[in-house]
């Protein structure tokens, strides 16, 4: 007796364990999925600025390994909530793209170590000001943040095209039926996977298009193992590797604007995320949110990498997968900073060509919009002033990033800040909410439906 007893124990025990082992592969591929979704984003910082400044293959390794080493370790300060910092939501943090072209300008018409001076004060200066960040929340009705998440998403779709083509405009190739078709391949499959898988399978439908896309972009001679071969096999973060910081007034106010601009995606981002998991987001979780984005950029600066933010992309795909929990995150987070150790295993992910990477966008960015405009369906546009609102705000966004050019005969700095189609539609949208005030208005009559005990409905129109 005693030993069935036992044996059934053990079995139970087994059985847990499985379990366990089970759900931890699946968090552990939903992380690799958020990881890959990210990656290129996130490498295509330091690149960018490497090249500009003319780092050589030594300091662009450095560069880029210890870049998505800090990724990971910004991603996870925002998921390790407490009383201090960390928003708790499943974010994914990585490069600030919008801090590419002025940190190109600092370092060459400065320093490196200017460079990175004006990262570490932008850094503590939204730490210090994070509280008072937060107690603006009132300016985010969900008519502004509604179009501030449209408009991300939207903005962000000509870069998924441009991906999809083959990243490169100028080249020869590009848009080429190959490229297109390996693209539209993985949309494709993306959708496939979404509409006729079950379970995992719906759950992991980036990464299998993703992986179908290389695989197919392989057998056409489109994937190089050469970064591969190249990368060395361990790094390790150092700070001040390129040199101590220098301060200089005019650039630490650059990159403060350029932070101020972040906090206004984020923000958006936030409540986005907030919205898909039915989770109010709270003038402490901000703060919170805000605090652990403004200690990324500060680590960034010292550890000679650049400054962090929430990536738009990722919130599409925890609409699309289904899956709310951070633990997946936790699981990315590790990836990105065990690979930002391990350059050469890091490269992997690099060798994923860029017309696959731009159609699982499409559908990610695609899936971004479509939650601002699910957050804008709380809105009453039976009143004109919203209508209004939405309407100029998402035209003057839209506008700035088809024809960025038409703020070129204004100063550098307001060309930087202007020429951002996130940051002009947000503007827009804050300040015609203020000067309208349109959710004071009274809202318009409407009959009220009412089910009774026999659940017939009836229309019932409001008392006077």
């Amino acid at each position: 007796m005693v030993t069935l007893f036992s044996a059934m124990k053990r079995s139970k025990l087994m059985s847990s364990k499985s379990t366990t082992t089970a759900r931890e592969s699946k968090a552990a591929m939903l992380g690799l999925q958020h990881l890959l979704a990210m990656y290129s984003g996130a490498v295509l910082v330091p690149l960018l600025i490497g090249g500009a400044l003319h780092f050589n293959a030594t300091q662009m390794t450095y560069l880029v390994s210890i870049d998505i080493f800090m990724s990971g370790l910004a991603t996870l300060l925002q998921l390790l909530t407490n009383r201090v910092f960390g928003i708790g939501l499943p974010v994914v943090l990585g490069c600030a793209v919008q801090a590419v072209a002025p940190l190109i300008l600092i370092g060459q018409h400065f320093s490196i170590g200017t460079m990175y001076g004006a990262i570490i004060a932008a850094g503590i200066f939204v730490f210090l000001i994070a509280g008072v960040f937060a107690k603006l929340r009132h300016l985010f009705p969900p008519l502004v943040t509604g179009i501030v998440i449209t408009v991300i998403g939207l903005t962000l779709i000509p870069i998924a095209f441009l991906n999809l083509g083959g990243g490169d405009a100028s080249a020869k190739t590009f848009g080429s039926p190959l490229n297109l078709g390996v693209g539209f391949l993985t949309v494709a499959v993306i959708i496939a996977a979404n509409v006729w898988g079950r379970g995992f399978i719906r759950q992991i439908a980036v990464l299998i298009g993703l992986l179908v896309g290389t695989l197919t972009a392989g057998a056409f001679g489109m994937v190089s193992l050469k970064p591969v071969l190249q990368a060395s096999w361990f790094h390790f973060p150092q700070p001040f590797y390129f040199g101590v910081p220098h301060f200089e007034i005019s650039s630490i106010l650059t990159m403060i604007l350029i932070s101020l601009v972040s906090m206004v995606e984020s923000t958006g981002v936030f409540f986005a995320l907030g919205d898909i998991m039915n989770k109010p987001i709270s003038e402490t979780d901000l703060k919170k949110g805000y605090r652990a984005e403004a200690l990324a950029v500060t680590l960034g600066g010292l550890f000679n990498t650049f400054p962090y933010t929430t990536f738009s992309q990722n919130v599409g795909l925890v609409q699309l997968s289904g899956i709310k929990s951070r633990r997946p995150v936790f699981y990315a987070a590790g990836f990105l900073m065990t690979l930002g150790l391990l350059p050469k295993i890091g490269a992997l992910a690099t060798i994923i060509p860029a017309p696959v990477i731009g159609g699982a966008m499409v559908v990610m960015f695609g899936m971004v919009a479509m939650q601002g405009v699910r957050m804008l369906g709380q809105v009453d546009f039976h009143n004109n002033k919203n209508i209004l609102v939405a309407a100029v705000s998402v035209g003057l966004g839209l506008g700035v990033t088809v024809q960025p050019a038409i703020f070129q005969d204004l100063p550098k700095t307001a060309q930087l800040i202007l020429s951002n189609g996130i940051v002009i539609a947000s503007f827009s949208a804050v300040i015609l909410n203020l000067l309208l005030r349109p959710e004071h208005d009274q809202q318009p009559e409407r009959e009220q439906t009412v089910v009774t005990a026999e659940n017939q409905t009836t229309a019932v129109k409001p008392k006077k």
